[in-house]
């Protein structure tokens, strides 16, 4: 807690099925670094309704929001952005007097990493087809990734998005070598699935650029593969870190400076 916490501290939070402590260590970093009057808490909800009404009735400023509850969020929501309306996907919740409206920061974190990274618009496989799924590869649409791959044992979720996108559909990666390897699935993290890789070594090996969305751990056994084959990496830290950002204007108002972000980034990360 801020050490002047008082009734006028503002609270943000965030949900997730494993809650880790990356937003946690962020955004209170930079509230006390900004002097701001605020406090940042991770939660598990086990009744969504009920935690997104908590949200609205006890004036909790913001909250982000993380597997599985990015769609489902939708319909407890009063407005969308058009961040969100786009990818029918949400992460982040601002309440304004009551008024909860909901937006998309995953998207502008991807097309940023995208294109610092200079990444081809090559072939691609991603692996995934939840409402992080939606964000990466509208995001990749956009930028102009137009040739590749919806991997997802889900069918009817898988094809509705490589539909929605004018990509192909496979239960499995098979043959396929593409030099571009998204994973948007929980494979890697900390957990149950912390030591599966979400493609075999055989397609990273072949891929020029592998991309892992898991924030938690940063170096999962995906991005570990891929630098010890000398492939190009994005990870997942690095998404958390851009998408909090914009979650941080959001919820204060304030942006902080480069020099800021960075340091509350390095904080979040150790």
């Amino acid at each position: 807690m801020p050490v002047t916490a008082n009734k006028d501290t503002l609270l943000c939070m965030s949900m997730a099925a494993r809650p880790g402590n990356f937003g946690v260590r962020f955004h209170n970093h930079l509230y006390e670094q900004l002097g701001l009057n605020f406090y940042y808490k991770a939660f598990a909800p086990t009744d969504l309704p009920a935690a997104v009404a908590g949200i609205r009735s006890l004036g909790i400023r913001g909250c982000g929001v993380s597997m599985p509850f990015k769609e489902a969020c939708i319909a407890l929501v009063d407005e969308l952005d058009a961040s969100a309306t786009a990818i029918q996907s949400i992460n982040t919740i601002v309440n304004t007097d009551g008024h909860l409206k909901a937006y998309n920061t995953d998207y502008i974190a991807v097309a940023q990493l995208l294109d610092r990274y200079k990444v081809p618009r090559t072939r691609f496989a991603l692996r995934g087809s939840g409402g992080m799924a939606k964000a990466v590869v509208s995001a990749m649409r956009d930028a102009g990734f137009t040739d590749g791959l919806i991997i997802a044992r889900n069918e009817q979720a898988g094809r509705a998005l490589a539909q929605s996108c004018g990509l192909q559909w496979q239960a499995q990666l098979g043959d396929e070598r593409p030099a571009l390897l998204v994973n948007v699935t929980p494979l890697g993290m900390a957990g149950a699935q912390a030591d599966e890789l979400a493609f075999d070594e055989t397609a990273i090996a072949a891929a020029e650029t592998v991309f892992d969305v898991v924030a938690t751990p940063a170096d999962t056994p995906l991005i570990k593969t891929a630098r010890r084959l000398g492939k190009r990496v994005i990870s997942g830290d690095e998404v958390a870190a851009i998408q909090a950002l914009e979650q941080f204007v959001l919820y204060t108002g304030v942006r902080p400076a480069d020099e800021q972000y960075q340091q509350a980034a390095a904080f979040a990360r150790g």
